[in-house]
């Protein structure tokens, strides 16, 4: 097979989570057990930081990836899904796996594929793992897909475990409220391993937390507790000025109110890393604060695509996700005569309860993404105008970013967002912001 038909046999052999939703979920360690031995356990060959929550893992996971290889490592990123390209999932130093690589990885399991019905995250981890140790990383940065305890990521043991925020997601697989998913997300511990902790605005939240530390004896760590930063104020584009006890002034280039407590985070990691005796210089820290998109090709996080309209896209899919970005947004909204917002969902989304917060002072277009899983655009519209959103419905992707480009002057403003679906394909029309 070639690299598309090996794309298309994986997408439809394999039950793909970013397709069929929690159908596709099939909870249980078995065959990542299974599959990763079939390999010769190749996650014990390579040095590994786990991070899972519903919001800030990927900025989290980014951003040390960045310090990490702007110190000199050779540092692996399993992240998922993937905006433009399958290959983005698996990363080294910022440079995607190559498309041979995987053609010969599946090819090499397609019996046991075929006979264990493995999942498509089950086999994307599964080649993730197998890449790191061909290609001899000596870090690699691990973001759970979905959950923790069951995440197909869990079966390895880490230097460090990370949760970053939790809020309400996935709740037909993870749980009904956010003690629930809490529960699920702190399954990632292991024993005597040190677990930083993110955001924990809840008391209930800290003591589950607290709970399983104490159960596997690992050292719990509560970012926002320590003393990692001096100072920190948030610039008018979103971005950030850190004064941090360990490495002076850090000029941050991600942007929105919950990147601070994604910096406490990675602090908190690398005074851990630090203490263990790996070697950090202070520029490394500093250049990859600056500079974590273009060193890792992280997108679609509050990015800029165009200034005449002002357009940014953002990945935001769940009511977490949006009262972060919330401040952001309305001081856009506030420098514009006009505000234009695109946006769809995956229908297994709080849709009701992101609409209930989003500004009804811009023009609307409802769209959806070309998947099986993408709310309808009509019913999207039905629903906003229910919320006070007015808007018009917009079967394509492409279709909306049309019509709102038609509209608007040079001073108006764009927003992209709702589904990394919708923003992946919002993408491709600007190929000059791919990284």
């Amino acid at each position: 097979m070639n690299y598309k038909e090996t794309l298309d046999y994986l997408y439809e052999q394999t039950p793909a989570y970013h397709k069929y939703g929690a159908q596709a979920y099939n909870p249980g360690l078995e065959r990542s057990i299974a599959i990763d031995e079939i390999n010769n356990n190749p996650h014990k060959r390579f040095k590994s930081i786990h991070i899972a929550g519903t919001n800030g893992k990927g900025s989290v996971a980014h951003l040390l990836a960045a310090v990490l290889q702007t110190a000199g490592y050779k540092v692996g990123l399993y992240t998922s899904p993937h905006l433009l390209n399958f290959c983005e999932r698996i990363r080294i130093n910022g440079r995607p796996i190559t498309q041979q690589y995987i053609i010969d990885f599946v090819g090499k399991h397609i019996k046991f594929i075929e006979k264990e019905n493995v999942s498509f995250f089950e086999l994307t981890t599964a080649m993730a793992f197998d890449y790191f140790r061909h290609k001899k990383v000596n870090y690699a940065i691990i973001e759970t897909g979905l959950g923790g305890r069951y995440d197909s990521t869990n079966i390895i043991n880490p230097l460090i475990c990370v949760i970053t925020g939790i809020s309400m997601e996935h709740t037909q697989i993870l749980g009904k409220t956010i003690a629930e998913i809490a529960y699920e997300k702190a399954g990632i511990m292991k024993r005597n391993v040190p677990v930083v902790i993110g955001e924990t605005y809840d008391e209930e939240l800290k003591q589950i937390f607290q709970s399983k530390a104490f159960e596997v004896s690992a050292p719990i760590i509560f970012s926002t507790q320590k003393d990692t930063l001096l100072d920190a104020e948030m610039q008018t584009n979103g971005s950030w000025i850190y004064d941090s006890l360990n490495y002076g002034i850090l000029n941050g280039e991600l942007r929105g109110s919950a990147q601070k407590i994604n910096t406490q985070t990675v602090l908190s990691i690398l005074k851990i890393l630090a203490d263990a005796g790996t070697q950090i210089r202070i520029s490394a820290v500093r250049k990859a604060f600056k500079n974590v998109s273009q060193l890792t090709g992280l997108m679609g996080r509050w990015q800029e695509l165009l200034s005449k309209p002002k357009i940014i896209c953002d990945i935001g899919h769940n009511v977490g996700a949006w009262e972060i970005n919330k401040r952001l947004l309305f001081y856009e909204l506030g420098r514009h005569d006009q505000s234009h917002i695109i946006i769809g969902f995956s229908n297994d989304k709080d849709i009701n309860g992101i609409l209930s917060i989003m500004p009804k002072n811009a023009t609307y277009y409802f769209t959806q993404a070309a998947c099986d899983r993408a709310f309808p655009a009509a019913e999207l519209a039905k629903t906003g105008e229910m919320h006070g959103l007015n808007g018009q419905a917009h079967f394509s992707v492409v279709e909306a970013v049309q019509e709102a480009l038609k509209k608007s002057s040079p001073d108006d403003f764009i927003l992209i967002s709702g589904s990394v679906f919708i923003v992946g394909e919002a993408l491709r029309l600007f190929p000059e912001k791919q990284l």
